[in-house]
């Protein structure tokens, strides 16, 4: 099984809902919501796409990065790469029945530790997602993060001792999912958390606390002061909200501002390895990937999860030996050409 297989057999299976585009830039699926495109008229999704894809690396050969180390340090587990899956749900509509949830959780899973990373399992309206999404983590002895829809603090709290229970590397609040109406619509009420409430819920456990969905250099200097240990600047792959700005956008400025205090992980619009490069050049310490994942579990399976890791760090890789970084430390902002 390869990659072009693996996005053949996706293609078939997800027909009317993702188009497994050569260019995956949000215009084919806008407004597909619930579906696999952006809100509105899609134009967040497509901004993510368009502003990683204005941005230019120098290449460069004269140098001694023959053989780039592209391992990464997350909280203290050694991965293969500076890539992790997406904490993702809703398959069952988003991907138009082309899997099963419990299914594609088990592939995100299975596949990433096969890849030597991890993956990030997410919550939703069906209260089950989540649970799922905990036992696979407890199976492999707690290798994996539980990300957390912005419910009630109690509930959320809840969701935090069981993520404890697994053994889970981590837990967080996925705080861009404040809008979803899915969640309303299926009983389960979301919303935004006063600083308050964000510290309640950082003190609640002893896990490492990441937040997801931060856009702005003020609300990572909230999160920093609230004690969280890494953020994911993120737009929730545009789904969300229609009309925001991109998370390259924003990155290099959040990054500076918090420095090493936190673990600074990005999204929207992972696909090959010199997105991972750009990302990294503007502050990141790593990346999550999402859509591809789905095609992987999809169109392959638990193999086709892991092919997918294993082809974006293969082209990490070789972007690391074309640029001149001996190590994801040495990618830097240096590294970017701008007209």
């Amino acid at each position: 099984m390869n990659l072009a297989e693996i996005k053949k057999n996706a293609r078939e299976k997800m027909k009317g809902v993702c188009a497994i585009c050569r260019e995956c830039n949000g215009v084919w699926c806008r407004g597909m919501v619930p579906g696999m495109g952006g809100a509105g008229n899609g134009s967040t999704m497509q901004r993510n796409y368009n502003k990683l894809n204005e941005i230019r690396v120098m290449m460069r050969t004269l140098h001694n990065a023959k053989d780039p180390d592209v391992k990464f340090n997350f909280l203290g587990k050694v991965l293969s790469s500076p890539v992790m899956v997406a904490p993702i749900t809703g398959l069952n509509y988003n991907a138009g029945g082309a899997i099963e949830e419990e299914d594609y959780i088990d592939d995100i899973v299975n596949g990433s530790l096969e890849c030597g990373t991890i993956a990030m399992i997410g919550d939703g309206g069906n209260p089950d997602f989540y649970r799922w999404g905990i036992e696979a983590i407890k199976k492999v002895d707690g290798n994996g993060v539980a990300i957390i829809k912005p419910r009630e603090n109690s509930e959320i709290i809840k969701r935090i001792r069981m993520a404890e229970d697994a053994g889970a590397l981590a837990v967080g609040v996925d705080v861009d999912g404040a809008g979803l109406l899915v969640m309303s619509t299926m009983g389960q009420p979301v919303g935004p958390k006063s600083v308050e409430e964000l510290k309640e819920l950082v003190n609640s456990t002893k896990l490492p606390f990441i937040l997801k969905g931060i856009l702005s250099v003020e609300e990572a200097k909230i999160a920093m002061e609230a004690g969280v240990a890494g953020i994911i600047v993120s737009n929730h792959g545009g789904r969300v909200l229609n009309g925001t700005i991109s998370s390259v956008e924003t990155l290099a400025e959040i990054s500076a501002a918090v420095g090493d205090k936190m673990v600074v992980i990005a999204d929207g619009g992972v696909r090959e390895g010199m997105d991972i490069v750009k990302f990294l050049a503007l502050g990141a310490h790593c990346v999550l990937v999402g859509r591809p994942v789905i095609w992987g579990s999809v169109g392959g399976r638990r193999e086709g999860v892991k092919i997918t890791l294993e082809t974006l760090k293969n082209q990490l890789y070789q972007a690391m030996i074309l640029t001149g970084a001996g190590s994801l430390e040495e990618i830097n902002k240096g590294m970017i050409y701008r007209d």
